[in-house]
């Protein structure tokens, strides 16, 4: 008795001339895995810079040679069918290989040369980038560096999925297959609204965050997460949040204009706070709050000893900064 396809209504399609069976392309690929994001075409066919019309005829010549029905398409939406679900997390890790197989072609051929995609947290990207930029400008003047800001979650997805090579973001994240190359400690800053008692005070007792009305960037930022951890480690078990900000520029308008406190990183201080005259800082006694800021890599990364003599250089770049610079083992 013949055995039905065990992935999809398929015809059995994927047989070329001589009983070869048709190997799908790496556009076909790009292709389905695009959709199977964004589970809309024209989207998909922005995401990966495809017309639509080559999008579509893509996806259907991989249904023919893989003989299955990758996605159910509707007047309003399109799904991805039993075997569509299954097949895209292979598709995924094949495009990654070759990513990977790319990638260490380029570093063999010759080290900090070809694209290097960094993905940097926005509470830090402000505040370092200028560093890192100017020391990749002057040593390494052939390394095409591309910057995308985006929140801790999507930063790791985007290294997971193959489409981010490094990261600069606050630790620890303590994930299996993520490499941390540590950079430096900074502590946290108090900033008020002018005639605040703690304004510009020198050893402010952490127990002090229990009385403040204490602002926070939105959900999906680590700093809130950190700022609400330092709350609990004070003696304070909930932070009532009222009024919250996209960014720190907004979160230090809204202390200025009155409405509470905030936790700034050292490092954007003098950055945020020059933007108003209606603003004090106040430092915090010893032990102070701190984050640890540092790269994130993959394991087993192609590039990785790069990626460890670029942290390397920048440890010595960060050094006038606010910052308690960390050696490579910290």
């Amino acid at each position: 008795m013949a055995l039905g396809n065990p992935l999809g209504n398929g015809t059995g399609g994927g047989v070329g001339t001589g009983g070869r069976r048709r190997q799908p392309s790496l556009a076909q690929l790009r292709a389905f895995c695009a959709v199977a994001e964004h589970l809309h075409f024209r989207d998909a066919a922005a995401a990966i810079g495809m017309s639509q019309p080559a999008l579509s005829g893509a996806v259907a010549a991989l249904e023919e040679t893989l003989g299955v029905t990758l996605l159910e398409r509707t007047t309003r939406k399109v799904l991805l069918s039993p075997a569509g679900a299954r097949l895209a997390v292979r598709a995924k890790a094949v495009l990654a290989e070759v990513q990977a197989l790319l990638a260490e072609a380029e570093a063999v051929r010759a080290p900090f040369t070809g694209a290097l995609r960094l993905g940097v947290i926005p509470t830090v990207a402000p505040y370092l980038l200028p560093t890192v930029l100017g020391l990749v400008h002057d040593r390494y003047p052939d390394l095409d560096l591309q910057v995308h800001e985006e929140q801790t979650a999507s930063l790791l997805d985007g290294l997971a999925a193959g489409r981010l090579d490094l990261l600069l973001l606050a630790v620890p994240l303590g994930i299996p297959g993520v490499v941390e190359l540590p950079l430096f400690d900074e502590d946290f800053v108090l900033v008020t609204p002018l005639g605040h008692p703690l304004g510009g005070r020198i050893g402010i007792a952490r127990e002090a965050l229990k009385e403040l009305n204490l602002l926070l960037l939105d959900e999906g930022h680590c700093l809130r997460d950190q700022a609400l951890d330092i709350c609990r480690e004070a003696g304070r078990e909930d932070v009532a949040v009222t009024t919250t900000a996209a960014g720190l520029a907004t979160l230090v308008q809204l202390v200025a204009g009155g409405l509470g406190c905030t936790l700034l990183p050292h490092t954007a201080v003098r950055v945020e706070t020059s933007r108003s005259e209606q603003l004090l800082t106040g430092s915090f006694a010893e032990p102070a709050p701190s984050r640890r800021v540092a790269l994130a890599m993959r394991a087993g990364a192609a590039r990785g000893a790069e990626y460890r003599e670029l942290a390397a250089a920048l440890r010595e770049a960060l050094r006038p900064l606010p910052v308690r610079v960390l050696g490579a083992g910290s």
